[in-house]
């Protein structure tokens, strides 16, 4: 009986040891936050982060700061910037999919304005320094 047992173990781990059928290219989707309109028709931005309405309410800049086309271009500068750290997987932790905009898009003052806040949230909450950001987008 305990040679039994015994054998029984071993083809238990042979068969756990051995590789899976599928391979990895099989599991690997296409990470991508895209931009989509709402029931409203305008484009919105959902972010899943918790921390993230804290910080819009709290710490970000008011909209009102802000111009659109100031946004529009800050947003298609660190959005190449964000695609090219994903895109080499520097700060994998981090950022986990690319970013789809598209710049000859008019998205609306309240996009860009929250995209760019995510620029800005990313810097504050993970200390990741982007270089589209200005300094003075920390301080409230």
């Amino acid at each position: 009986m305990k040679k039994i047992v015994f054998l029984f173990a071993i083809a238990l781990f042979a068969i756990s040891c051995t590789p899976q059928t599928s391979t990895a290219k099989d599991n690997i989707t296409k990470s991508e936050i895209k931009p989509e309109k709402n029931e409203d028709g305008e484009w919105d931005l959902e972010v899943l982060d918790t921390d993230f309405n804290y910080f819009m309410n709290a710490i970000a800049r008011p909209m009102n700061m802000y111009s659109e086309s100031y946004l529009k271009n800050r947003n298609i500068f660190l959005v190449n910037e964000w695609n090219s750290y994903y895109m080499s997987g520097r700060y994998r932790n981090i950022i986990e999919s690319s970013i789809d905009y598209d710049s000859n898009e008019k998205y609306g003052l309240k996009f860009e304005y929250k995209l760019y806040q995510v620029f800005v949230y990313v810097q504050w909450k993970y200390n990741l320094k982007m270089q589209g950001l200005s300094g003075a987008d920390m301080v409230r």
